[in-house]
C-alpha cells in the first residue's frame, strides 16, 4: 500500500463527507433482536456514480432500474433491502422498485431519477412494498450510519464487510469508504454480492466510470465461491465533492491515489466475501504470472480458484497438486509443460514441468492455516493475474440444501 493512503479506523461507506446513511428492520427477513434488512445511503449533493451489474440474463428488476437511471452518470441516495432479491416476478418488480424510489425522493426531498435501488436474497418473492413504505418513514440519516447500513445489506454473511482509506490533496483530505455483502452464489462477472462505495473526491462521471472498472475487474471478477452467478450483482460507486479539493483530472498525481484507494477498498471487500463464503475456513489466493496475456493469466487463476477439485482438497488440507494443474491446463492459458512453476505457500511443488521432493508433512501444516496461497508461472511472458476463492466444505452442502425450508 501507498505511504500515500493511511486507513480508517473503523472505516466505511460513510467515512467520506457528506454522506448519511439509516437503517431499520421491516421484517424481510426472519426476525431477531436487532437486526435489520431496510437501509438508506444518501449524499448531502448530487454525485457522479458509475454502476457495475450482473451479467446474468435474468436480472432483478432492481438492477434493470438502476442500469437506466446510471447511464447519466448521476445519483444522490441509494435505498437497499435484503430478504427478498425482487427477481423473476413479473413486470410488478419494476413497478414496486419505481414505487420504493418514489417513496424514498420524498422522503429525502430529491429528485426521483435521482435515487437508486438495490435488493438481495430470496429469488421469485415479490418485495412487501406497504411495509417497505413504512419502513422509510422510519429511518433516520445518520453521519455514523454507515455500520448499521452494512448490518441492513447481509444475508447468509456472517459479519459485516467494511473499510475506508483517505490520502491528501492540496492541504486537505480526500476519503474512500465502503461496504459489502455475500458469501454463497459467488463466481466472476460480480457474484450474488452488493457493494457500495463512496468517496468525498470531485471527479466527472466519465472518469470515474473508467477508474472504477478498473478496480471491480480485478476484485470483484476475481472472486469465486460455488460457480454461481446471481440476479442481483451490483456494485455501485459514489463521488460527491464534498471534500473541497479540486476536481480530480486524468493523468494527474491525485488520480493515482484515488485509483490506489479505490483499488484497496474493492479488493479488501472482494477478499472478505471469498473469506466468508458459507461453509468456507480458508481463503486461497491464486497468482499465475507469466502468462503471454494478462486475458490467460485471469483465465488460469480463476479457473484454478474455482476448480471443485482443489477446492475440496484445500479443504482437506491435501497437497493434491494434480489437480492444480489439471485445472490450470483446462483454462484458456497457453502452456508449455516444461516450463511450468508451482509454490503452494512458497514451497516448490514443480519446477520446470517436474516434480519436486517436498515435505508432505510440512505442506499438509500450512496448509491447514486460514490462508492458501498458490504460485503458478508459466515462464511465457510478464502478464499476471490474481483470483481469490474458499474452499468447499460439507457445511455449504447442508446450508444450501435446505436454503429456502
Amino acid at each position: 500500500m501507498s505511504s500515500g493512503l493511511t486507513k480508517i479506523d473503523r472505516g466505511n461507506i460513510t467515512s467520506p463527507k457528506g454522506f448519511t446513511a439509516g437503517s431499520t428492520f421491516v421484517g424481510l427477513k426472519t426476525y431477531a433482536e436487532d437486526k435489520l434488512d431496510l437501509g438508506i445511503l444518501m449524499s448531502v449533493s448530487p454525485c457522479s456514480v458509475a454502476g457495475f451489474y450482473t451479467l446474468n440474463k435474468l436480472k432483478s428488476h432492481s438492477v434493470t432500474l438502476d442500469q437506466e437511471r446510471t447511464m447519466n452518470g448521476r445519483a444522490q441516495a441509494l435505498v437497499v433491502n435484503s430478504g427478498i432479491a425482487n427477481a423473476c416476478v413479473g413486470h410488478q418488480g419494476y413497478i414496486d422498485a419505481s414505487d420504493i424510489t418514489k417513496k424514498v425522493s420524498e422522503h429525502l426531498g430529491l429528485a426521483n431519477d435521482d435515487v437508486l435501488i438495490c435488493s438481495t436474497g430470496l429469488i421469485g418473492v415479490e418485495l412487501p412494498v406497504s411495509l417497505i413504505k413504512t419502513g422509510i418513514d422510519r429511518i433516520v440519516q445518520k453521519e455514523d450510519g454507515g455500520h448499521d447500513l452494512a448490518r441492513a445489506i447481509i444475508t447468509t454473511d456472517t459479519r459485516t464487510k467494511e473499510i475506508g482509506f483517505n490520502f491528501r490533496h492540496e492541504e486537505k483530505i480526500i476519503t474512500v469508504g465502503g461496504i459489502s455483502k455475500g458469501s454463497g452464489m459467488i463466481h466472476p462477472n460480480m457474484a450474488t454480492m452488493l457493494a457500495f462505495i463512496t468517496t468525498d473526491a470531485a471527479i466527472s462521471p466519465d472518469l470515474l466510470k473508467t477508474m472504477a472498472n478498473k478496480s471491480v475487474d480485478q476484485s470483484f471478477n476475481m472472486i469465486t465461491i460455488d460457480g454461481d452467478t446471481s440476479t442481483n450483482d451490483t456494485v455501485l460507486v459514489f463521488a460527491n465533492g464534498e471534500s473541497g479539493c479540486p476536481e480530480i483530472l486524468d493523468g494527474s498525481p491525485e488520480q493515482a491515489l484515488l485509483q490506489e484507494s479505490l483499488d484497496q477498498v474493492c479488493v479488501f471487500l472482494a477478499k472478505e466475501i471469498v473469506r466468508d463464503g458459507e461453509g468456507a475456513n480458508k481463503l486461497i489466493e491464486v497468482n499465475v504470472e507469466g502468462a503471454s496475456s494478462r486475458e490467460e493469466a485471469r483465465s488460469g487463476a480463476i479457473t484454478v480458484a474455482s476448480s471443485t477439485l482443489v477446492k475440496t482438497a484445500i479443504h482437506g488440507n491435501d497437497p493434491n497438486w494434480g489437480r492444480i494443474v489439471a485445472a490450470l491446463g483446462r483454462s484458456k492459458c497457453e502452456i508449455i509443460e516444461e516450463k511450468i512453476a508451482l509454490y503452494i505457500n512458497d514451497i516448490c511443488i514443480m519446477e520446470s514441468g517436474i516434480p519436486t521432493p517436498f515435505p508432505k508433512d510440512s505442506v499438509v501444516a500450512i496448509m491447514s492455516g486460514e490462508e492458501v496461497v498458490i504460485r503458478l508461472n508459466l515462464n511465457l511472458g510478464s502478464e499476471s493475474a490474481t483470483a481469490w476463492g474458499c474452499n468447499l466444505s460439507e457445511e455449504y452442502v447442508t446450508f444450501n440444501s435446505a436454503y429456502t425450508t
